[in-house]
């Protein structure tokens, strides 16, 4: 089979797997492990169809699959990655794309590295992009309110209790205090409290989880490359 056949059933493997993660962990904050079972399971039946076939030509990518593996493993253990879907996704990714993919001339800028880690930084610099975006969109509506207006937006309470959004803001000591995470799953209970005190709009954010800018990130890689790579080498 050729290599490009297989960079795209890989890509669309890719594309399946992390949008259905994406609206689960949208959906409910959580996505199923068997969605990594499929997408590293699928990069493994992969790469032998590739050996058998006579397109693995090139080994020396492999060895960044466990090193790669191992590095998320280390970051999510100390708390760089929050969430443990959201390493189990990019491990399982390294094992779908361990080699940058060649599809009619893209992606535009190939690095020297490795596709996976590619794919990850790209993913989070969109998610760095969040905030200066909440930021326009804030600014676009006249409410700025730091640092508030770099996490979420303003929102009724009776509009927050119907959707899948956190308070930005509690009472402490009658005064307002920024808080990132709540200490409870279910904010009901402070909707509710700062409905009693007479606040009618807060502060809220969608708590975007990783997963969209990794889905993001991980299209990006496969047409662009990489975002770092393309930034420095416009200006040389």
């Amino acid at each position: 089979m050729q290599v490009e056949v297989l960079d795209l059933i890989r890509f669309f493997i890719g594309v399946a797997v992390l949008g259905y993660a994406c609206y689960t962990d949208l959906k409910t904050r959580m996505a199923p492990n068997f969605l990594w079972l499929i997408m590293g399971g699928s990069g493994i039946v992969l790469l032998l169809i590739q050996y058998l076939s006579g397109n693995l030509e090139d080994l020396f990518p492999l060895i960044f699959v466990p090193i790669i593996i191992a590095i998320i493993y280390a970051l999510y253990q100390v708390g760089l990655i929050f969430g443990g879907a959201d390493a189990k996704a990019i491990m399982s990714l390294s094992l779908l794309t361990p080699f940058w993919p060649s599809l009619h001339g893209f992606p535009n800028h190939v690095s020297i590295m490795p596709f996976p880690w590619v794919i990850f930084s790209n993913s989070i610099i969109i998610f760095l992009l969040i905030p200066p975006f909440l930021l326009v969109y804030n600014a676009l509506k006249g409410e700025i309110e730091f640092p508030f207006a770099l996490l979420g937006y303003r929102m009724s309470i009776e509009e927050a209790k119907k959707r899948f959004v956190w308070p930005l803001e509690k009472v402490v000591d009658g005064k307002r205090k920024l808080i990132l995470i709540p200490e409870d799953f279910d904010t009901t209970p402070l909707l509710e409290e700062l409905e009693k005190m007479g606040f009618r709009r807060i502060w809220v954010t969608p708590k975007i989880p990783f997963m969209v800018p990794l889905l993001a990130g991980f299209i990006i890689s496969y047409f662009h490359g990489d975002i770092i790579f393309s930034i420095a080498d416009a200006f040389m």
